[in-house]
């Protein structure tokens, strides 16, 4: 039996300022965005959805409830890369076994971005 569920599409972010966090997106992803409209703007990384999305009632009180991991190949690298371009460090990367490293940042709306590098992770066709 196959899963009705075909896997992960789309990732969004609400931020307060949408036009700020699309420039800051741009250069923290190294992609411009393939859709950019005042509600919605989506960036493609590598088949996946990036989504920004305006906050009706901005706030700096977010939950930590979910985390999207982009997998990266060096993750101290990438995790010092968004630091310097203004993200705030949440999660120090860390092995968290079998080779896999994590680490998570805050952008600059507080919304936490993970990074990942697992060696055993395939993408299925």
């Amino acid at each position: 039996m196959s899963s009705k569920i075909l896997g992960l599409r789309t990732t969004i972010y609400k931020v307060a300022d949408i036009n700020a966090a699309k420039e800051w997106y741009a250069k923290a992803f190294e992609t411009e965005p393939y859709f950019d409209e005042p509600f919605y703007v989506g960036f493609d990384i590598a088949g996946y959805e990036l989504g920004l999305q305006p906050e009706e009632n901005p706030t700096i009180e977010k939950a930590d409830s979910v985390a999207t991991y982009w997998g990266v190949n060096e993750v101290e690298t990438e995790f010092n890369r968004l630091i310097d371009l203004g993200a705030t460090a949440h999660e120090q990367p860390e092995e968290v076994g079998g080779g896999i490293i994590v680490a998570t940042v805050k952008d600059l709306w507080e919304n936490v971005i993970g990074l990942i590098y697992n060696p055993h992770f395939k993408l299925k066709k």
